[in-house]
């Protein structure tokens, strides 16, 4: 029987920019009684307009355990728990067990999605990561680490693709990432490493697969950045779009 009285949000707060956190992101964040963030990605920033009352936690110093325990210590009571994650939840969130958790507790929650780091990066290098004639595919995905990429996700298959890769969680091991990649990509092909997207730090550090590393090795970067691998980067040699083509006709337009 599900519990009426509390309810938990788990709120995309965005790559860091506050003004990237969503209306209804920021309306829950005013109304919660318990703010449970990712402190060591989450702009505190956010959490100015939560109510002065309002008991926050930094999950980066919790566990799951502990997260659960504020959970099920306020279970019966008619509160709402804003569990804020930095990006948008559903992608490197680990929201899922906690959600399985309120399943089985029969708590009522709700996800509200954010803007993540890779629509931030691409639109810092004001980049389409799709472009006709190029690639038409965008590819997720990070290198295999303590947390283990199944086998046939290696960077390594997915190379072979050829489609334009967005690489989380990996800037770190960038030497391994390019040699990888190697298997499928030209070593001309543009790289471009945004760190710490939207924040007043960001930084963009552009090359090809041949020079990156070095490049990021002397900017001295190890985390809190996205690698963005593929011919888009290039910005030439696409096709124009045919939703604006004057001669195109579609359920909207009659062409020329």
């Amino acid at each position: 029987m599900n519990n009426k009285n509390l309810k938990v949000y788990f709120i995309g707060a965005g790559p860091g920019d506050p003004e990237l956190l969503t209306v209804k992101g920021k309306r829950i964040i005013m109304e919660a009684d318990i703010i449970i963030y990712a402190g060591s990605l989450v702009n505190k920033a956010i959490l100015e307009s939560a109510k002065e009352e309002a008991v926050i936690y930094d999950s980066s110093k919790m566990s799951l355990d502990d997260v659960i325990d504020v959970i099920e210590k306020n279970k019966s009571s008619a509160k709402v728990i804003a569990r804020v994650h930095s990006g948008d939840p559903s992608i490197y969130g680990a929201i899922l067990e906690q959600m399985q958790w309120c399943d089985r507790s029969g708590i009522v929650y709700e996800v509200i999605p954010g803007v993540s780091s890779i629509f931030a990066a691409s639109a810092t290098l004001a980049q389409e990561l799709t472009l006709p004639g190029i690639s038409q595919t965008v590819i997720i995905t990070r290198i295999s680490g303590r947390t283990s990429v199944p086998p046939k996700e290696d960077l390594e298959n997915i190379s072979r693709i050829g489609a334009t890769l967005v690489i989380y969680l990996s800037v770190d091991r960038i030497g391994d990432v390019v040699k990888k990649l190697l298997h499928g990509y030209e070593k001309e092909t543009p790289v471009a490493v945004v760190y710490r997207a939207s924040w007043p730090d960001e930084k963009i550090v552009k090359g090809t697969l041949q020079d990156i590393a070095d490049k990021i090795k002397s900017e001295g970067i190890n985390k809190q950045s996205l690698i963005i691998v593929g011919d888009v980067l290039n910005k030439k040699d696409f096709e124009m779009s045919k939703l604006y083509d004057k001669s195109f006709t579609h359920s909207c337009r009659e062409g020329i």
